[in-house]
């Protein structure tokens, strides 16, 4: 159970979302910020029943994320890799040479949308009857970012024939219900917001259309209450539960693709959106279809999230950001106390190496890793390692990501790179060896 936000704060953050709903003209919205496993506050504003957090909306891409975590549940069991091309699994579409990881990352140069009429307006249907062509291939493979509904739904299909079930009965069975999201559904069950367009000069609004997206649905279907999507940003803030190993969680999160188009840094990982607000760094989706938007976002290093949704096709400003923002400011989190912990690598190893004649600086940090990187106030490469059972270090993030440190006496060797004790040691095995007549 989360501990609820001080009266102050959901004064605050009830203002926000008052507003958005207002000035959007949103006819009706929830929100609500999540930290310790669950809802610390939520609201609903316009014309929502109560309780406000048992009514569904549409997720619209946010269902993209739930499918990215299956397909990356079949990497884990052995069943595929991310450097698979499509055709080893689902064979006779134009993307045969195109992979699973390009196209999780939206880097598969697919096309936006579907062939045919507009995906989220009219009923779906089987992936035969998508009638693909190679005009669908718009870019080359890993050219650029380039957002695709259509390649989400090729993975759903990926999904469906791996599991021998459909994508809907596989989602559910592996994410939904172990993560306890009972009231998330493809197809909305009552109570179920409907959803609205809002004239844009006028305070009328018109039914938007709702059905089955076919095999699109795996880039939009889902519909969830805000006590769901608070459970989902849970999840996405590491209670993964038996869902996904920790680790896959985090390499979702990585950056592959970089969205050029957006204003500030955005990038996106396996399934999810990495954005960088505020000198925050955020992960989750954003959702949109007719007649809904919806948001979940966390920041992973504050432990909060922020959820919201909405029945209107456009106008509501985001909202999960500065809900965010609003959290931190007037509740941040308060870190655990620094306590000794024992290094793994004896003390005379750590400290001042030299790369060239420029210095880097090994250090024991937290959770039994090693940092490498450039003293304070210079710039260089860093990283941090994690030991292996050979007793090599691999690169866990940065320019040495993947790559093994090895720790000798003298030296350190790092993907060819020789650090030394001292710049161009003579006595260390320095590529291309050290001039004879030394420092002149």
């Amino acid at each position: 159970m989360a501990e609820p936000v001080l009266s102050s704060t959901a004064r605050l953050l009830l203002a926000r979302t008052a507003r958005v709903q207002r000035d959007g003209r949103a006819p009706s919205l929830v929100a609500g910020v999540v930290r310790d496993g669950g809802l610390a506050w939520s609201a609903g504003r316009g014309a929502v029943p109560e309780p406000h957090t048992d009514v569904q909306y549409r997720l619209g891409s946010i269902s993209k994320t739930v499918t990215a975590v299956v397909v990356l549940r079949l990497r884990d069991e052995g069943l595929l890799r991310l450097d698979d091309p499509l055709e080893r699994h689902l064979p006779g579409t134009p993307f045969g040479d195109r992979t699973v990881g390009q196209l999780l990352s939206h880097l598969a140069g697919a096309s936006a949308e579907s062939p045919g009429g507009w995906w989220e307006r009219t009923p779906g249907g089987t992936l035969d009857e998508l009638g693909m062509a190679d005009s669908d291939v718009v870019l080359g493979a890993a050219r650029r970012f380039h957002y695709s509904n259509l390649g989400f739904g090729l993975l759903g299909e990926l999904v469906a024939r791996q599991r021998g079930r459909s994508w809907e009965e596989a989602v559910t069975a592996e994410v939904l219900a172990p993560l306890g999201m009972s009231r998330t559904s493809p197809r909305p069950v009552a109570p179920a917001a409907e959803g609205w367009a809002v004239h844009p000069w006028a305070d009328v609004v018109l039914p938007e259309p709702e059905h089955h997206a076919g095999v699109m649905a795996a880039a939009g279907q889902l519909w969830a209450t805000l006590a769901d999507l608070g459970r989902f940003a849970a999840f996405l803030l590491g209670d993964t539960g038996e869902v996904l190993d920790p680790a896959t969680l985090e390499e979702m999160t990585v950056p592959a693709g970089v969205d050029s188009s957006a204003s500030g840094w955005s990038a996106y990982g396996l399934g999810v959106q990495v954005v960088r607000v505020d000198g925050r760094t955020l992960v989750g989706h954003g959702g949109s279809m007719p007649g809904f938007l919806a948001g979940v976002f966390v920041d992973r290093e504050e432990r909060t999230g922020a959820v919201s949704l909405a029945n209107a096709t456009s106008g509501v400003d985001p909202l999960v950001f500065g809900l965010l923002a609003d959290l931190r400011g007037a509740e941040p989190r308060v870190v655990e106390p620094w306590a000794p912990s024992p290094s793994p690598v004896s003390l005379e190893t750590l400290g001042v190496w030299f790369w060239g004649p420029a210095p880097y600086v090994l250090r024991a940090v937290a959770g039994g890793l090693l940092h490498l990187g450039p003293l304070p106030g210079r710039s260089g490469r860093a990283s941090r390692f994690t030991r292996r059972d050979d007793g090599t270090w691999l690169g866990l993030d940065g320019y040495f990501a993947g790559e093994t440190l090895r720790i000798a006496d003298d030296h350190l060797d790092l993907d060819t790179f020789v650090f030394t004790r001292t710049p161009y040691d003579p006595q260390a095995p320095v590529p291309g060896g050290v001039d004879e007549r030394g420092w002149r």
